[in-house]
């Protein structure tokens, strides 16, 4: 079968051949074909980046059938799960045993290897991306080695493989620290912006996680608070704009219509600051845009080039329909990015080139190092990452 798109459409590989390998013995097999073509190689989650990572005209590995809980230790709050698992399917079987993930984002359908490999995460205030979660990897390299790997155990291809952009190899499985299943309680509100600003720390403070969407058209925030609750659930309380259930049922929103996205983190302190210059930016050079704008907070984690990597992280969201011209707004507001120091988010769109990297992540070249050294032919490099490393 040929012919690959994400989510959004916006990245179309049309020549691309899509390789659906079932089980390991079928995915060193693939890879052992494409060390014979010489032909290029990138994987693929549920195309849910905007970013071109996956494009690829030459061969792309789906790895839809690796999917699902590998191994629980309730004990030891770790479980083993395959990378091509929806999001949305690690949910129920980690609650039944009493396990679940510490944070997620309000989309649920991206694989967990997609998640991780592009730094995905939720919001709250000290709780790290997906990728800060994982603390071991298996990984199968381009000749067909399978390594597992972790702190101990090749700890320099576990700390690449943890956010790996699909440049290392193919991430198999992955071993997750969870906590304790919990419930939480949801309240939506909306308010003024200028009420919402003035209220952020203390929103921010006194809630596990909370997050707020501007709407440019009316100039009012749409926020909401998630706080652990010792249940039981409540799905449809009496009270409006609440609710209580487990927690990864009330983490995920729908999301049926189509977008573009431009995301970056900023250092924790510049976010307000960064905020009010792009409310100002769509207010005087933008006010046809009705797609609201995502503010979250994220913790600080030892990823070599996460985001959010060695500081604490705001981070800021834009959209635009995917029916519309979306290159004027989102160049201004790079701009302002790039002035509070913002690191972009690696599955959405953004304009840094391999300098602008180099610049913004200290462990930059520690990365390719290791990409180089597993990978010498360079056969995970697409073009799109070619292009920051020479």
């Amino acid at each position: 079968m040929n012919g690959w798109s994400n989510w959004a459409g916006n990245v179309v590989a049309p020549q691309a051949e899509i390789l659906r390998p079932h089980d390991i013995d079928e995915l060193r097999s693939v890879l052992a074909r494409a060390s014979t073509d010489q032909a290029p190689l990138r994987s693929a989650g549920r195309g849910h980046s905007f970013s071109p990572l996956v494009h690829s005209e030459a061969l792309v590995v789906d790895l839809a059938a690796l999917s699902g809980v590998v191994e629980i230790d309730t004990a030891a709050r770790h479980a083993w799960v395959a990378a091509g698992s929806p999001i949305f399917t690690l949910g129920a079987p980690l609650w039944e045993a009493q396990l679940s993930l510490p944070n997620q984002g309000d989309i649920d359908t991206q694989s967990i290897g997609g998640a991780v490999a592009t730094g995905t995460h939720g919001t709250g205030a000290g709780l790290g991306c997906l990728s800060s979660a994982v603390d071991g990897v298996r990984i199968m390299l381009a000749d067909g080695t399978l390594i597992e790997c972790d702190k101990t155990h090749e700890p320099e291809i576990f700390a690449a493989s943890r956010l790996s952009l699909g440049a290392i190899g193919v991430v198999t499985a992955m071993r997750l620290r969870l906590v304790q299943a919990y419930h939480l309680h949801e309240r939506t509100w909306l308010e003024p912006t200028d009420t919402c600003l003035e209220n952020l720390d203390r929103s921010v403070g006194a809630t596990r996680h909370f997050e707020f969407f501007w709407l440019p058209d009316t100039d009012r925030c749409f926020a909401k608070a998630l706080h652990p609750h010792p249940g039981p659930p409540n799905p449809q309380p009496d009270q409006r704009f609440e609710r209580i259930d487990r927690a990864y049922r009330i983490f995920p929103s729908v999301r049926s219509q189509r977008f573009v996205e431009m995301e970056f983190a900023v250092p924790a302190e510049a976010g307000p600051d960064c905020f009010g210059e792009l409310r100002s930016l769509y207010q005087t050079r933008h006010p046809e845009v009705r797609w609201p704008v995502e503010y979250r907070t994220l913790g600080a984690d030892d990823t070599w080039i996460g985001p959010a990597s060695g500081r604490d992280s705001v981070t800021i969201s834009v959209h635009q329909d995917i029916a519309l011209d979306h290159r004027d707004l989102f160049a201004d507001t790079e701009a302002i990015f790039r002035n509070h120091r913002g690191r972009p988010h690696w599955g959405k769109l953004h304009g840094f080139d391999g300098a602008d990297l180099a610049a913004a992540y200290p462990q930059w070249e520690r990365f390719w190092a290791v990409a180089d050294g597993v990978d010498p032919h360079r056969r995970w490099r697409s073009p799109y990452l070619a292009a920051w490393r020479s």
